[in-house]
């Protein structure tokens, strides 16, 4: 090949396509030989194991996804049982049965409140019987006949029966 600094017949990608394709009938030629010896068979062969293995994982894992989504107990943690196809003509019941459950909720705290407010306001009527009793205990102590004579001798003045039994006026 002629070297002229000022003209040269091959462009730079004329030459590059040349040693691209030089470089490619080497690999070929290598490919060749390596054929002809058996050792590509063996490169085939685990390329084709690798691949089959890959397959293999991959849908051992699209199983596991699968399996994983269609389990109802993981439908109703991550929520995608709302989204399936035909729920969405359930949600009124499903706010409905919601709704129901606060309401359940509410009545269960407002009459467990009633309840203490009933067993407090038991409680003080309690108290207020005995504190009757005691003051009833006390009047009948202080107005009994034997009560009045003590306090009238304390005094000293003495208090005479009289001989005969009381009449009682009706009207």
């Amino acid at each position: 090949m002629y070297r002229d600094h000022e003209f040269d017949p091959v462009t730079p990608e004329e030459e590059e396509r040349r040693r691209e394709a030089e470089e490619f009938a080497r690999r070929v030629r290598r490919e060749v030989r390596r054929m002809e010896r058996g050792e590509a068979d063996e490169d085939i062969r685990a390329d084709e194991e690798a691949e089959a293995a890959e397959r293999a994982e991959a849908l051992a894992r699209e199983r596991r996804e699968r399996r994983r989504h269609a389990s109802m107990f993981w439908q109703l943690i991550s929520g995608s049982i709302l989204v399936r196809e035909g729920v969405s003509k359930y949600y009124p019941y499903m706010l409905t049965i919601a709704g129901m459950f606060f309401l359940s909720i509410v009545v269960m705290f407002w009459s467990l409140h009633l309840d203490r407010r009933f067993l407090r306001l038991d409680r003080e009527v309690q108290i207020l019987r005995e504190r009757s009793i005691r003051l009833q205990e006390q009047r009948y102590q202080r107005t009994t006949h034997t009560a009045i004579v003590e306090q009238l001798r304390a005094r000293g003045i003495e208090l005479q029966d009289p001989a005969a039994p009381g009449e009682i006026i009706e009207n």
